[in-house]
């Protein structure tokens, strides 16, 4: 199975961007995945949305005039992370467990239209001030996630090939637990001469775990993250949490872009072949996600 991990289950809405948090959140998230583990092949698919946004800040503070690009930014991230998970799922796995981590590529249109309309929010929250000062100061759009509360917002273009696939089923085949397309992975594009590029985006991690689960041919999808499940109207008064639904049940269009609607379009798009199952709700829920007794599950019936 893959198991996607999102950013905001690594590190928790409002808690300091500090190692130690970030390390006591990635010990929690190995211990579910090392209880998946136990029955069966997983790889570990990963966010990074507070992760590449902090080191963007950082980048800025070094140098104001000299932004550094998402892709690069992203790859320190994944690495980042991906050390994290690996040493702390080997702390959890029995010993002898094969791990890898690996930093992996992931091509996307240059002409998507996504480009044009940013919308997959990352890094810190911000105040109204602070979020006109970016704004202003680094050129970076800003969406409002809550009254006061803004968050900057980048192109999110869909993935469309993995380059490393091939060693990835290598590894997977070899029973390796990979750690891979980390934030999305880093986002390329590839010119008419076939070189490769990094570009400023940040792929949805949802979407490329999700091409990642269809590419390795994966019986299961899990997407773990800090809600407990998925829910129809959610913020409103008649909001209810969504349990079950075939993949034809579900329109993404129905829940919010860059947060909601990305997994449930990856969820459905997974699920949409028998035998399949994808799955969405916490961290601390997986195995009873995937066993039907919590979180959202999506399979054809």
């Amino acid at each position: 199975m893959v198991v996607a991990l999102g950013g905001n289950a690594l590190l928790q809405r409002g808690e300091p961007m500090t190692p130690e948090a970030q390390r006591a959140n990635v010990r929690r998230a190995a211990l579910a995945l090392a209880d998946l583990a136990r029955d069966h092949d997983i790889i570990v698919a990963h966010g990074n949305g507070p992760q590449v946004g902090l080191l963007a800040l950082q980048a800025a503070a070094y140098s104001s005039e000299t932004l550094w690009p998402l892709d690069i930014l992203g790859a320190e991230s994944v690495g980042m992370i991906g050390y994290l998970v690996e040493q702390e799922l080997a702390n959890a796995l029995p010993a002898g467990a094969r791990l890898a981590t690996l930093l992996t590529q992931i091509e996307v249109d240059p002409d998507d239209p996504a480009f044009a309309h940013p919308e997959k929010p990352i890094g810190p929250l911000y105040d109204t001030a602070a979020a006109h000062k970016a704004r202003t100061d680094q050129g970076w759009p800003m969406v409002e996630e809550r009254p006061g509360q803004w968050r900057r917002v980048v192109p999110s273009p869909l993935p469309k090939r993995i380059p490393q696939i091939a060693a990835l089923r290598l590894l997977a085949e070899a029973g390796v637990t990979v750690i891979c397309a980390g934030g999305g992975g880093i986002p390329v594009v590839r010119d008419a001469a076939g070189q490769l590029a990094g570009i400023e985006a940040v792929i949805d991690k949802d979407r490329a775990a999700g091409l990642l689960a269809e590419e390795l041919e994966a019986e299961a999808f899990l997407m773990l993250t800090d809600v407990d499940a998925v829910y129809r109207d959610w913020g409103t008064t008649t909001q209810a949490a969504i349990r079950s639904a075939a993949p034809g049940d579900l329109n993404p269009a129905d829940f919010p872009p860059g947060s909601m609607a990305p997994k449930v379009g990856a969820a459905c798009a997974f699920a949409a072949r028998n035998g399949r199952i994808a799955g969405i709700g916490r961290l601390e829920d997986a195995r009873a996600i995937l066993e039907g007794r919590a979180g959202t599950r999506i399979a054809r019936t």
